[in-house]
């Protein structure tokens, strides 16, 4: 286990900023920023409202201050854009909160809950203002696969018919899965049915080849809406190859997943970018993904992740910054599918960068650590880090949330939040307002 020393806690106490909730919080954030044109803001669990909050304040100053042309999240495509409409004052919806009703796959309290309704009715009344330029909020995960195949239909039928005809034929060969996408894996994956793969790519493969008369053909808007058609026709072809991959183990899935993640990010950045400005983006996304893999064991076992592709692909353009957190509660499910529930998040595990970091004695700071110095040599040293994704197993917790990390490799910045609380549910449910039983019902009272 890995030992504090007095010497340490000086140093990240010398070299920490207290957030107060004070307008100047940040100001070493955006300065570490710099003219970078990507920073990635993670989270430590995916059910914090902290984490969100945080992000959203910083995110707020990123757009206000430096320009920033957009928020790159953890969410699929299809429901992210139809929230990008919104805030753009493109779409029908009258509010955020029926902006955000299409977030209904598992785990919908991800995206459906009061922190992001706040910062995307911020966002629309920030664009409604004169002369802004409008700033979108955009999806980038791959688990939309029929929503997505419905999209690039929708738009077919309204540019081009005979395509559209075309693209039924090809994507009829998912019609036997019930919109079933981990059935389809499975029985594609073990030879039970025939892949669907070369349908998809030939679909994607049309799409492009019209683009210059699609574009020419369908007026005001014709480059976004084939963007977001031609967006949706590349996730159904990762996805088919996603959920195939996803029943030969974790590495090749999650890499195929954070590959499609990156592309995607690259592919918006270049659509944004498109009057000769280099556009600027805020990316939401676990720590998982944003912290460079290289820096974690799981990274030695062959897995890649956003933040470290983001490094080889954009340098010193791209600002990595994780969040932590020492106790409290979080909203997780306790299986796959299962309802949200109101958690309690147990302390850091001694020897983890979770409790050095409470040992300070301080409550909630921002750490610099991309320059050489005594806070960076203090937390070289590997230790376990946690991460909370969408279930919390505390009964299991060293197994199933904590990994070994290099945090100054892994992150420019580390937000600590000591202690914290669940993000609340749009919809939350009589389970959720009624919180957990203790660990000990049943066995004991």
């Amino acid at each position: 286990m890995s030992a504090i020393t007095d010497a340490s806690l000086a140093a990240i106490r010398a070299a920490a900023h207290p957030l107060s909730g004070a307008a100047g919080d940040y100001d070493a954030l955006l300065d570490l920023v710099g003219d970078a044109r990507f920073v990635l803001l993670g989270e430590a669990t995916h059910g914090t409202h902290e984490f969100y909050a945080e992000r959203a304040r910083i995110t707020r100053r990123l757009i206000e201050e430096k320009g920033f042309a957009a928020v790159a999240v953890e969410a699929d495509w299809p429901d992210a854009y139809r929230v990008n409409r919104y805030v753009r004052g493109e779409g029908q919806d009258p509010d955020g909160r029926a902006a955000l009703s299409g977030f209904e796959r598992f785990p919908a309290w991800m995206w459906r809950n009061t922190a992001v309704l706040d910062f995307v009715e911020w966002l629309r009344q920030r664009n409604d203002g004169a002369g802004a330029a409008k700033a979108g909020l955009y999806g980038l995960d791959l688990y939309s696969l029929f929503t997505s195949i419905h999209e690039v239909l929708n738009y077919l039928d309204q540019v081009d018919p005979n395509a559209a005809r075309e693209a039924r034929r090809r994507y009829a060969c998912f019609d036997h899965y019930d919109r079933d996408s981990q059935q389809y894996g499975y029985a594609a994956s073990i030879g039970m049915s025939d892949s669907c793969e070369q349908g998809v790519l030939a679909a994607l493969h049309d799409l492009q080849q019209r683009a210059f008369d699609y574009m020419q053909a369908d007026g005001a808007g014709a480059e976004d809406a084939f963007f977001y058609a031609q967006q949706n026709a590349r996730l159904v072809k990762n996805a088919e190859e996603y959920y195939r991959t996803m029943f030969r183990g974790r590495v090749s899935s999650w890499n195929l997943r954070d590959s499609h993640m990156a592309e995607t990010l690259d592919a918006l950045a270049r659509h944004l970018s498109r009057d000769g400005k280099p556009a600027r983006i805020v990316i939401w996304e676990h720590n998982s993904h944003i912290g460079d893999a290289r820096a974690t064991e799981i990274g030695r076992q062959g897995e890649w992740n956003v933040g470290e592709l983001a490094r080889k692909a954009y340098g010193s353009d791209a600002c990595l910054i994780g969040f932590t957190t020492y106790d409290g509660r979080v909203t997780a499910a306790s299986e796959w599918d299962g309802p949200a529930e109101h958690k309690r998040v147990r302390p850091g595990l001694p020897g983890s960068y979770e409790h050095l970091l409470h040992s300070t004695g301080m409550q909630d700071f921002y750490l610099a650590l991309r320059d050489p110095g005594p806070v960076r040599d203090a937390l070289m040293e590997g230790r376990l880090e946690r991460a909370i994704g969408v279930l919390y197993l505390p009964r299991t917790e060293r197994h199933s949330h904590y990994f070994m990390a290099q945090l100054p490799r892994q992150f420019d910045a580390v937000i600590h939040i000591d202690r914290t609380s669940a993000v609340e549910p749009l919809d939350p449910t009589s389970g959720w307002h009624s919180g957990e039983p203790p660990e000990t019902y049943p066995e004991g009272l």
